[in-house]
């Protein structure tokens, strides 16, 4: 059996929730089944913190290519060697594909459907021609939560439900369970930010509309008016229409105490986790929601919104807050900040929420399904 897959993600600088899932797929992938042979397909040079492990059945192909690359280069490649099945761990697939082909895809998540104004208009519309051609295209879809098979028969009424299966992401628990000494922990804390264990609240992920930073930073005034020696943590790189979210920064009196780390690695991600006093995830709309699960498994204390997937992925691990409120969700950092009861016992049960989910169960089911 012969699997193609569109690994070009994987080239990225920028680390995001799907490149992680699909590199947490292919480090497992090839032990699940050594008979079969599997052509990992990019563009250039795999990023070092995101490439593929060596396996004797895994074929990386790297097929340099200046324009529409997925609809070009890779499709032509398809046509050339004929491979059984093809997977696709982002919701985009070539226009022409081989008829004999099996092809599964990913659907990550619809935000662009539901907040269109978070997305620039280009962007938009190449998300919903990727989208699109994904859904008509593939003969299997794997939906990352059960809100994300919600979004789609929504947008999608004809699409037939048994072609989706919901398979839900999991977490490293390698690093994000190793738990740092106390020595370790402040030197790296300091190294990073000249921050103090717990003296600060933690965001992980790209600075972009949708992850809904400017009433964080918002609510972060209001509660620091409290709390003066909170500080907010915005861990992540800026992406689209980050502008706003700079100048809120900016503008606030309190922008000593808002710090931007830019770009962090796995391993100054895992010290910026333990450190923190709790998490906040204030997104208007999450496929899945992984920050959460890294949080979890941090042994940290979760603030998020109670929308989408973020429900589903956080039970009753979380405290939740209106998404579009600022005051709600800075009475919601004030509380956490001081209730050590509350964030104890919500770290106890992130701990059984965790029990959920793991890259291992995706993997395998995942692997199964494509297969199939």
């Amino acid at each position: 059996m012969r699997v193609a897959v569109q690994a070009s993600d994987l080239d990225h600088q920028r680390i995001d929730g799907t490149r992680v899932y699909l590199k947490e797929l292919l480090k497992r992938f090839g032990d699940l089944s050594p008979e079969t042979a599997f052509f990992l397909y990019h563009r250039g040079m795999f990023n070092p913190n995101l490439a593929p492990p060596k396996r004797a059945n895994y074929q990386p192909q790297s097929l340099p290519f200046p324009h529409a690359w997925m609809q070009t280069r890779f499709a032509w490649e398809l046509f050339r060697i004929r491979p059984e099945k093809l997977f696709l761990p982002i919701q985009a697939a070539p226009v022409l594909l081989p008829r004999s082909l099996d092809v599964t895809a990913t659907i990550h998540d619809l935000a662009f459907r539901h907040y269109p104004e978070t997305f620039p208009a280009a962007l938009r519309f190449k998300l919903n021609f990727m989208l699109e051609t994904a859904v008509s295209r593939a003969d299997k879809l794997i939906a990352v939560s059960q809100s994300t098979k919600r979004d789609l028969l929504q947008f999608f009424p004809h699409l037939p439900e048994s072609r989706i299966r919901v398979i839900h992401h999991g977490f490293d628990a390698e690093l994000f369970g190793t738990r740092l000494s106390e020595e370790g922990l402040s030197n790296r804390l300091m190294k990073l930010a000249q921050l103090e264990y717990q003296s600060y609240v933690l965001y992980v992920g790209a600075l972009q509309p949708r992850k809904n930073l400017v009433r964080l930073i918002q609510a972060f005034a209001q509660a620091k008016k409290q709390i003066p020696t909170m500080k907010l943590v915005l861990a992540g790189e800026a992406a689209w229409l980050a502008q706003d979210i700079l100048a809120a920064k900016e503008e606030s009196p309190f922008r000593e105490d808002i710090i931007l780390t830019g770009r962090v690695s796995f391993e100054d991600l895992q010290a910026l986790y333990q450190g923190a006093r709790f998490f906040v995830f204030p997104s208007l709309y999450e496929g899945f929601g992984l920050p959460i699960l890294e949080a979890f498994a941090s042994e940290v204390a979760v603030l998020t919104t109670e929308n989408s997937s973020l429900t589903e992925v956080a039970g009753n691990a979380a405290l939740y807050c209106n998404a579009e409120s600022v005051d709600d969700m800075a009475e919601k950092l004030e509380r956490l900040w001081y209730d050590e009861v509350l964030r104890q016992e919500l770290i106890a049960r992130g701990k059984r929420q965790l029990q959920i989910f793991s890259w291992e169960k995706c993997a395998e089911e995942t692997l199964q399904y494509i297969l199939s």
